[in-house]
């Protein structure tokens, strides 16, 4: 079953639509190229159950006490029960705390996202500006490039300015009772350490978060905390496991359109990373940084925003291509280096060791 997409038009700001009964979508302002981010709106017994809340700026809080107000006048009230986060960036957690705060309700998010927010926030641990940076020249990334990197620390705190302190914790194949209906939680990993999505079997709707999009591809990044991470891998094996519903399954994605097609939008994402792997063994056949193989994977100018997520992202697909034993990493020193087996008598050579 090919995509097909029920609605062509999203909601504007401060309004909602329902895509299926007591599912509202809500679409939010984002300020970067992806310039948008879907909310989702579940009716419970007595008002509303959140999912996602949004980057913190003042338009969007503008959004939501537009929201709120006309929730108030709806059959279930405008009570909020629960404020459920898919994961820690900013475009779905910035909010939560306030929201929180507005209304009472309890904040649900898996263990892995709830600290590494926190652990994001506060740069501990391997996470945060400085370890990426780090990271980031390990792995050949100019000083330029660095320096612009460096000269926008402290987004995510601007995106997120306040974290919930206390949280109801999901874990994998929970079962929300959310008014008459069960959603189960399915967690997938590569985009972020324990994305939850939600799925509705009575409804036939997946919240799918970032985990499954319908026209551009997810982020898949290495971060500096788990450095050898096989990112890619542990991502195409969560979306597969999107296999197991139904092919009416209505997708209800963070970014884009709602659309029906799981199968065909988990085949044409491995097809997409399939290319992308192959593109970065053919130009290895010398050895090359992930910095160095930005301009292959991404052909055109990257803004400082972008150019953070094109490092993860080739960083990941290096990952993937030496556990897939296609390339071999030179550490000598840096930058880190990949190259082919097929290369690797000109690669030692020059370096002094093969990882």
């Amino acid at each position: 079953m090919l995509p097909v997409y029920p609605f062509a038009t999203p909601p504007a700001a401060a309004e909602t639509v329902e895509v299926v009964p007591g599912v509202l979508w809500l679409r939010m302002p984002l300020p970067f190229a992806l310039d948008h981010i879907n909310l989702w709106l579940l009716a419970d017994h007595d008002g509303w159950t959140i999912v996602d809340t949004g980057f913190s700026l003042d338009a969007v809080k503008a959004c939501w006490q537009t929201i709120l107000a006309g929730l108030a006048t709806t059959a279930v009230g405008g009570r909020i029960s629960r404020i459920l986060v898919t994961h820690f960036h900013p475009d779905h957690l910035g909010l939560a705390a306030w929201l929180q705060e507005r209304t009472g309700a309890p904040v649900l998010m898996t263990q892995g996202e709830y600290l590494t927010a926190h652990a994001v926030w506060n740069e501990i641990g391997g996470h945060g500006n400085r370890p990426m940076l780090r990271q980031f020249r390990a792995h050949g990334l100019d000083e330029a490039r660095c320096a612009a990197l460096e000269a926008r620390s402290g987004t995510y705190n601007r995106g997120v300015p306040t974290l919930p302190t206390d949280y109801r914790r999901l874990f994998a194949d929970d079962e929300l009772s959310i008014g008459p209906h069960r959603w189960q939680v399915r967690v997938g990993f590569g985009h972020s350490p324990e994305h939850a999505s939600l799925y509705c079997a009575a409804l036939g709707v997946l919240i799918s978060g970032d985990m499954l999009l319908p026209k551009i591809s997810t982020n898949i990044s290495v971060f500096a905390v788990t450095p050898r991470a096989d990112s890619l891998a542990d991502y195409l094996r969560s979306i597969d496991r999107y296999l197991d519903l139904p092919a009416t399954t209505l997708v209800l994605p963070s970014h884009g359109l709602p659309f029906q097609g799981i199968a065909a939008r988990v085949q044409a994402l491995h097809a997409h990373h399939a290319e992308r792997l192959a593109l970065l063994e053919a130009h290895c056949a010398t050895p090359r940084s992930a910095a160095e193989l930005l301009a292959t994977l991404f052909p055109r100018e990257l803004d400082t925003h972008q150019t953070m997520f094109a490092m993860g992202e080739a960083i990941a697909h290096l990952n993937r291509l030496e556990y897939g034993g296609r390339l071999k990493r030179i550490a000598d020193g840096e930058p880190i280096r990949f190259v082919q087996r097929d290369g690797l008598e000109q690669a030692l050579g020059q370096a002094g060791e093969i990882a």
